[in-house]
């Protein structure tokens, strides 16, 4: 009976270095990565980072981590310029990521995130002049922009307000388009078209991941994301 007692307590004490051990690996990846993604992409902040599983060890072994979640409250500026665009709450969550032998690349199976652009950082964006806010729900039910801008004309500052739609182009870029133009000036469909359709793309995504769709909501644009075979590094 003592030999089992003592079996048991030897099998606890090791049971819990080897968490203690476990938990301490994970800690120092998930460090290690955040300061590299911070540094690959030029980031003012350091991301949030949460390896998911258990145990963290017998993944490395494998070379292959079941769930990695990426955070960035502070957001990251995307693009380039006056082409560029604060991106907020950014989270991911890549799936089935596979390390190579020398621990230098990775590429996840599958990506998925969201992400969040505010009506204010749109507007800063815009161009002089613009300012953006929800626009309510059209009759599908679809989310619109409220864009209203100055135009400079003979008889001085006007100013219009048109209801747009937000769609993405080529999975990079966000754009918004004004579904109808007031045309109590005729002929300036053109120069209000100037002020209020805009593209912004958003850059610094890695190799493999688009932007999947955006909706326009009361609180500015969330946009969800999505890839797959996804190469994070090297």
């Amino acid at each position: 009976m003592r030999a089992i007692r003592t079996l048991l307590i030897v099998a606890v004490v090791l049971a819990g270095l080897f968490l203690a051990a476990d938990r301490a690996a994970v800690w120092y990846a998930e460090n290690q990565v955040a300061e590299k993604i911070r540094d690959s992409q030029n980031m003012s902040g350091t991301p949030d980072v949460s390896i998911k599983g258990f145990p963290f060890l017998t993944q490395v072994a494998g070379k292959k981590l079941d769930e990695v979640e990426v955070s960035l409250d502070g957001g990251v500026t995307a693009g380039t310029g006056d082409r560029s665009v604060q991106v907020t709450d950014f989270d991911t969550t890549l799936h089935g990521v596979q390390i190579d032998s020398s621990f230098t690349s990775a590429v996840a199976d599958r990506v998925t995130g969201t992400a969040h652009i505010s009506y204010a950082d749109l507007s800063k964006r815009a161009g002089m002049g613009i300012t953006t806010g929800y626009g309510g729900k059209d009759a599908s039910g679809k989310g619109l922009v409220k864009v209203t801008g100055s135009l400079p004309l003979p008889m001085g500052q006007v100013q219009r307000s048109v209801l747009s739609t937000v769609s993405l182009v080529d999975g990079t870029t966000v754009r918004v388009h004004a579904e109808k133009v007031p045309d109590d000036f005729p002929g300036l469909e053109g120069l209000i078209r100037q002020k209020t359709d805009f593209d912004r793309q958003i850059t610094g995504l890695p190799r493999g991941v688009k932007l999947t769709k955006v909706n326009p909501t009361a609180d500015g644009i969330d946009i969800e994301l999505g890839g797959t075979d996804v190469r994070l590094t090297g």
